[in-house]
């Protein structure tokens, strides 16, 4: 569908598919704010119309896709190329990769000496024997929410020892 013929109508139409009210949108396309005029020409098939098409074109405008993504990333490498900035351009190649699932990073983790993760079974311990061990590792637990003294390895000094 075209532009509305009208001028005013079709300053109303763009208005409320930006999302402005119907009165509001009223006043922008230049009429004096009037609720029931408003709401008359909110309901004028013509203006329904052009405002669900203006909504539609915007949707479309605003899709991201994986394609228009990869798209994207071939025309930042190829400018990358042009800058002679190998290492931009070996970046947008690997997120694009990423992207399409052709790359992904894996890692190993594992115990001292490369050998397997030890792991310790406490569901036969004692109530007693757990609650030992909440008192050792309790602190360390609670220590863990301090982003920078968890990094570090440092925490408050105890005050009693």
């Amino acid at each position: 569908m075209p532009a509305l013929s009208n001028a005013k109508h079709e300053a109303f139409a763009r208005a409320l598919a930006k999302g402005s009210s119907a009165v509001d949108a009223y006043a922008k396309a230049g009429y004096a704010p009037n609720r029931s005029h408003a709401s008359r020409l909110v309901a004028n098939g013509n203006v329904r119309k052009r405002v669900s098409e203006l909504q539609r074109d915007a949707a479309g405008r605003a899709k991201v896709t994986i394609q228009s993504i990869a798209d994207q990333l071939d025309e930042d490498r190829a400018f990358a190329r042009l800058q002679g900035q190998a290492k931009a351009a070996i970046d947008a190649t690997m997120n694009k990769a990423k992207l399409l699932g052709l790359y992904s990073e894996r890692r190993e983790v594992s115990g001292p000496g490369g050998g397997p993760i030890q792991t310790v079974d406490l569901t036969n311990l004692s109530d007693d024997q757990l609650t030992a061990l909440e008192d050792i590792f309790g602190p360390l637990a609670a220590g863990a929410d301090d982003d920078e003294d968890a990094a570090s390895g440092e925490g408050e000094a105890d005050p009693t020892g």
